[in-house]
């Protein structure tokens, strides 16, 4: 895929794109009291969730397919320029806290490297070649899962990642906000989810990064829910890495178990701390050492740990 050089050419392609639409009925959206923008622009944002619900099928299927390359040791990598990238990177970010992941399991790429998070680097979502140098740093594999993010569905970075990905044999899905886009195009799963012109046009961080963060949120979080990461909707493998977390380990033992304070004391001295193996210690009548053994010999699932200790 080669980028649009000629300014000319690069207009007349926005002009064809949904969200770049120019919506004369807002022109004088600024003459308008606050309340109003703010009424306006919650209505818009109350479209998005039906937007992302006409590609749930889509995105199921996406789900189980990087599901199945995780379970086998393999990594999610979304890769995204400006506000895409951000929305990649701060999802990958927040796994390792919610579900206990390796840094390496879940990781975000974007155009212009870390300084592209607060800061605009000129040129970066334009160039293919630096979405294949970053995506050759993690040096992917078969078991791998690739996501590239652009509303748009034509930034050189997110596709040329995508097609640098699939040429290595890596799981690709396209994820964008335009139909018939060329990110979805390139893509095994494209992911479409049409939100429509901006309040402010070509916004894309308005609807369009909303609707990004939600079906960013759907991948993460439901992979790990088919992974084991939860038991119920309790997240079991949260790392307590300051007060809250350890204040929210206790509860979630008290959920799972309906122990008292001082059993789930004990169980989570017996466990280090681990509240998946603590939950295990009090269900199944267990001690520390074996719970571990238990959960590892399930792949770390603790409905099957459970099943496991009582048969």
């Amino acid at each position: 895929m080669t980028s649009t050089s000629n300014p000319r050419d690069l207009r007349t392609e926005l002009e064809t794109l949904t969200t770049e639409a120019f919506r004369p009925e807002l022109a004088e959206i600024d003459q308008l009291p606050t309340l109003s923008i703010a009424r306006l622009m919650n209505a818009e944002d109350a479209t998005v969730a039906a937007a992302v619900a006409r590609r749930l099928p889509e995105i199921s299927a996406a789900i189980d397919a990087v599901a199945e390359r995780m379970g086998r040791g393999g990594r999610l990598i979304y890769a995204g320029a400006g506000t895409a990238g951000r929305l990649g990177v701060l999802d990958a970010s927040e796994c390792p806290p919610t579900f206990n992941t390796d840094p390496s399991q879940v990781v975000g790429l974007i155009a212009g490297g870390p300084a592209a998070m607060v800061t605009s680097v000129e040129g970066a979502e334009d160039s293919q070649e630096l979405a294949k140098t970053d995506l050759d740093t993690l040096a992917p594999t078969p078991d791998d899962s690739v996501v590239g993010v652009s509303a748009s569905g034509r930034t050189p970075y997110a596709i040329a990642a995508v097609e640098h990905a699939r040429a290595l044999g890596a799981l690709t899905i396209g994820l964008s906000c335009n139909e018939h886009s060329a990110l979805a195009a390139a893509a095994e799963h494209g992911i479409e989810v049409v939100v429509g012109p901006e309040l402010l046009t070509g916004s894309t961080r308005l609807k369009a990064g909303t609707a990004q963060k939600l079906v960013l949120n759907m991948l993460s979080t439901i992979t790990m829910i088919r992974l084991g990461k939860t038991y119920g909707n309790l997240m079991v493998d949260v790392r307590a890495s300051n007060e809250k977390l350890r204040a929210r380990s206790r509860r979630i033992v008290a959920l799972a178990t309906g122990a008292d304070d001082a059993e789930i004391e004990r169980a989570l001295a017996a466990t280090d701390g681990e509240v998946k193996n603590a939950i295990l210690v009090v269900l199944a009548g267990v001690d520390g050492p074996t719970a571990a053994r238990l959960l590892e010999e399930s792949g770390g699932r603790l409905r099957a740990a459970l099943t496991a200790a009582t048969d």
